[in-house]
């Protein structure tokens, strides 16, 4: 009895090391490898660069320890807001927020909570009478300069400015509850870092360039991943916990150095970014049902005492599962890992030739190389909060 108590406890200890994401192999190859999609213009810089791509482009999952605001930005759970073709899910990040935003005006120690009149509406709550054209505005020039404030306050004149004539607001306060983010943003993240990207190409600023680009990677390898597009993002909701390092992770560092082709062709160039972002997260999507059937019939059918073996690493002995298991659940997913990382590569370099076209196509090789002295002060912090810090937000991986 007290051995199986033991074992359970260490289990459970010790699946807390498995590694997030694509896992830091999986994310270093993907960049990597995407520096040779780039033409002659481009992979030269590129090339000279590759080592500080290839090592930062973990940097967003180091700072998943260092602030709350990180984790929302690798995943978006589609599935909690609309079933497939998702056509309810707004694609604008303003109109998603405002969608599901709440207002609750408060006066005199009374609350009333209100929505945003124009979608999605809640019988229960009543609607500000707002005109449903004024949500960009509203959302870019009051809520968006205090999003990452604790509790966004507005006051009744301010948001009184937006409401239709004989509705005003009498007083007190507005705060806003953000209930949309906390189920991920990660479309609506990548279209404002490309705008990020875009701009520090236009100002030639090589430092800028070089995080926007590895980091960007990073984000559109999560898009790749089906797992990062689902409520069910680790297995919690249907008995399969751990699902998610076992797709994204364990299987790329045992198959995909010796049997995967990370050549994938020429970037090329994306029109209208806004658009091929979603459809990579609903592509990715799309994977989900086979991802989680061919999990649950195989952990049915083979040996329970075969699935879970443990192996030290970095000198912790950690619990995962066992090669033949994983090499089972990788063939009969028939290629799939493959085919996710082939194409983030190839997305991932086309989003940085794009961005290069559509600031000019600056020439790259009279650009300085940032300075390491700020490189590496940057990368000792983040790193003092990765190694020190624990996981702010929502964790995939136990």
């Amino acid at each position: 009895m007290y051995r199986i108590v033991i074992y359970s406890l260490l289990v459970c200890f010790l699946a807390s090391f498995s590694a997030p994401d694509w896992g830091f192999y999986g994310h270093r190859k993907i960049n990597r490898m995407a520096v040779f999609t780039l033409p002659p213009e481009m992979i030269t810089y590129f090339k000279r660069h590759i080592e500080y791509l290839t090592e930062h482009a973990v940097d967003p999952d180091k700072r998943r320890y260092a602030t709350k605001f990180e984790a929302v930005r690798h995943y978006i759970d589609i599935d909690h807001w609309d079933v497939a073709p998702f056509d309810k899910v707004p694609r604008l990040w303003h109109d998603a927020f405002m969608s599901y935003a709440k207002f609750h005006h408060i006066k005199d120690g009374d609350t009333t909570t209100y929505k945003w009149p124009c979608n999605y509406l809640d019988e229960d709550i009543d609607t500000l009478s707002m005109a449903c054209d004024s949500s960009y505005s509203f959302y870019y020039n009051l809520v968006h300069k205090k999003y990452y404030d604790d509790v966004v306050v507005l006051t009744s004149k301010d948001v009184n400015a937006y409401l239709l004539p004989g509705a005003k607001l009498k007083g007190g306060e507005v705060h806003v509850e953000d209930t949309f983010s906390d189920y991920g943003v990660l479309p609506y993240h990548l279209d404002q870092y490309y705008q990020k990207l875009v701009q520090a190409f236009v100002d030639r600023k090589p430092k800028s360039i070089l995080r926007l680009c590895a980091e960007m990677g990073h984000y559109i390898g999560d898009a790749h991943v089906p797992l990062h597009t689902t409520e069910n993002y680790n297995g919690q909701l249907s008995n399969q916990i751990g699902i998610h390092g076992f797709w994204e992770s364990r299987l790329p560092e045992l198959f995909a150095d010796e049997t995967y082709d990370f050549f994938v062709g020429r970037a090329e160039y994306v029109e209208n970014v806004k658009p091929y972002f979603w459809d990579v997260v609903l592509a990715s999507h799309s994977h989900l049902p086979e991802v989680l059937a061919v999990e649950k019939q195989l952990s049915q059918a083979f040996p329970q005492d075969q699935q879970y073996c443990f192996e030290e690493r970095l000198e912790v002995t950690i619990q995962t599962q066992c090669t033949d298991y994983a090499a089972a659940y990788h063939g009969e997913l028939d290629g799939m890992v493959e085919l996710r990382m082939r194409q983030a590569i190839l997305s991932i370099g086309s989003i940085w030739y794009s961005a290069w076209i559509d600031a000019g196509q600056p020439d790259l090789e009279t650009l300085d190389s940032p300075l390491v002295s700020e490189i590496q002060k940057e990368t000792e912090e983040l790193n003092k909060s990765f190694k020190n810090g624990n996981i702010r937000g929502r964790q995939h991986d136990n």
